[in-house]
């Protein structure tokens, strides 16, 4: 049997508040968008950004994601690809691009911050880093 992976990674801020919605068998169904920016240097020595935005589904997510998953929120992402196509509802055949959620971490202080106890809402606290600066350290930073 070959190996293979099929793996996204995004840090992205959302584009919209999350729809949601069940299917016939009480499936609950999130769907958002996330934008991901690229910054790059063009010809000219110009700083330019260059955003992609992400089509994402995320399947039976906690009360806590459907609450929090707002605009201009910023989320670290994981999951995998999936294509898909459809018709629509002129009849022409339209084919689209999402990312499943596997994991889903809020990396806004606010949300990162809320003081949750469910440990299925996948939070992580911001780290403290306390450095001190000595005269004698021989640190490159």
């Amino acid at each position: 049997m070959a190996f293979s992976l099929n793996k996204i990674m995004l840090i992205g801020n959302l584009g919209k508040d999350a729809e949601n919605r069940f299917t016939t068998n009480n499936l609950s169904i999130t769907t958002f968008s996330l934008a991901t920016t690229r910054s790059f240097k063009d010809k000219e020595g110009n700083w330019q950004n260059e955003t992609t935005w992400h089509n994402l589904v995320g399947y039976n997510l906690s009360d806590y994601y459907k609450d929090n998953l707002k605009k201009g929120k910023k989320f670290y992402i994981e999951g995998r690809i999936s294509k898909r196509d459809y018709t629509d509802k002129e009849g022409i055949k339209r084919y689209s691009t999402d990312v499943i959620v596997e994991k889903l971490i809020p990396l806004d202080s606010a949300a990162a911050s809320s003081g949750t106890s469910d440990s299925s809402a996948n939070t992580v606290s911001e780290p403290q880093i306390n450095i001190s600066k000595d005269e004698n350290d021989d640190l490159p930073f």
